[in-house]
């Protein structure tokens, strides 16, 4: 049996539990181009792997990092938080510039503090914010294919933001992702709105906690009503249907940010 490598019970071999470690919450930002997601994988490059590696170098013994979320393959973050219990002896700006020396280009430590014994990246965390961008134009940019989906045909931003209404509330998003814990998929959307400038278009959407897939998922079936394939009740139909089957492909990965976790 697998365990949960973020459930609070479980420490890496080798991590001692004990008074002589801080608890320590930080931001990180990553371009998740390169990593197969956030959560550690026994094969393949990721974001939780390469900052346990980070920390095993300094201080030399293994050390067991907590995320706020599990993004996905190729998803990129802003505000990723983390959580870990370290030995460091030193001051936490130390620990700060220390670990962005030895982390590879595509990931940076933003913040570092202290955290409370009982706090938990995880479970602790109240809102997710994340950021959906868009290109709408003819033809594709390389400077934007990392962090941009392209769409070539027109969209309106009307019917955008009717499909986005639809979402906010408590709802059981089955037909939308699959649940990272336990077997509920029930989640509510406190906020979703878009918005555009140019050809960049942004889809901003905040929740209590989203399901394996769920924003990219979501996006998909709302730029099947903003360029006229579906009508907005058709959306409404799919969410309401709670069957993965109904719902349209999902929106690449590269256009998904995590922007900001809120907490108590």
């Amino acid at each position: 049996m697998q365990v949960e490598p973020d459930h609070p019970s479980c420490q890496p071999a080798g991590e001692p539990a004990g008074e002589d470690r801080q608890h320590v919450r930080a931001i990180v930002a990553y371009d998740g181009t390169d990593f197969l997601g956030f959560q550690w994988q026994s094969s393949g490059r990721t974001v939780q792997g390469v900052l346990e590696e980070a920390l095993l170098q300094i201080t030399r013994q293994a050390t067991r990092v907590i995320g706020s979320g599990r993004t996905d393959t190729g998803v990129h973050a802003q505000g990723q938080v983390i959580g870990f219990r370290t030995p460091w002896r030193h001051s936490l700006p130390d620990l700060q510039r220390a670990m962005n020396a030895v982390l590879p280009p595509d990931v940076v430590v933003r913040e570092i503090g202290a955290a409370a014994p009982d706090w938990h990246a995880r479970f602790s965390a109240r809102r997710r914010f994340y950021r959906y961008t868009v290109l709408n134009q003819p033809w594709r940019s390389p400077l934007d294919r990392r962090y941009a989906h392209l769409v070539v045909g027109s969209l309106n931003l009307d019917d955008l933001q009717a499909a986005a209404d639809v979402l906010v509330g408590v709802h059981d998003f089955a037909s939308f992702g699959r649940p990272t814990v336990g077997d509920s998929t029930v989640r509510e959307i406190f906020s979703a709105r878009w918005s555009h400038e140019g050809s960049r278009w942004i889809f901003d959407v905040c929740g209590n906690a989203f399901l394996r897939s769920m924003v990219r998922s979501l996006v998909g079936a709302m730029l099947q009503v903003g360029t006229g394939a579906w009508p907005v009740e058709r959306l409404a139909a799919v969410l309401a249907g709670q069957d993965r089957a109904l719902a349209a492909p999902p929106a690449p990965a590269c256009g998904l940010c995590l922007m900001r976790v809120a907490y108590d």
